[in-house]
């Protein structure tokens, strides 16, 4: 499998560092490394995923700019290339859930994450991606 490149938005440096320490630990499932880059912002997000095309973003809800919801919506369909790519929302409160699925998030976690489950999902969405 070739190198897997996350892209990380949150206005946040500690919560970027968190998520990408809990999606780093796939590695070694994966038997490829990772790759990360980081948005401050989410109109930073949107620019970076339409240029780079990165295998998975991994979004806080309140960034920003554009928010998670606002980056996936403009990912999925404001565009003429819809990204295709696995979006993961971290949500503020659980009755946000909604809005993760309406924006087209693959995975929606409430904060504070469990870095495990996180893992586990993120793991799954790129296994699942690489069979298809």
């Amino acid at each position: 499998m070739p190198r897997v490149d996350v892209l990380l938005v949150s206005p946040d440096p500690r919560s970027r560092e968190s998520m990408a320490l809990a999606v780093r630990s796939i590695e070694r499932a994966l038997g490829t490394e990772l790759r990360f880059r980081a948005a401050a912002n989410g109109e930073l997000g949107i620019r970076a995923a339409l240029r780079d095309r990165p295998d998975v973003i991994v979004a806080d809800e309140i960034a920003s700019r554009a928010g998670a919801f606002a980056l996936a919506k403009e990912l999925r369909e404001g565009t003429a290339e819809p990204y295709d790519g696995i979006i993961v929302i971290l949500l503020e409160r659980k009755h946000d859930a909604w809005l993760a699925r309406w924006s087209g998030a693959d995975a929606w976690f409430v904060k504070p994450v469990d870095p495990f489950a996180l893992a586990e999902r993120v793991l799954e969405l790129v296994t699942q991606k690489e069979s298809a």
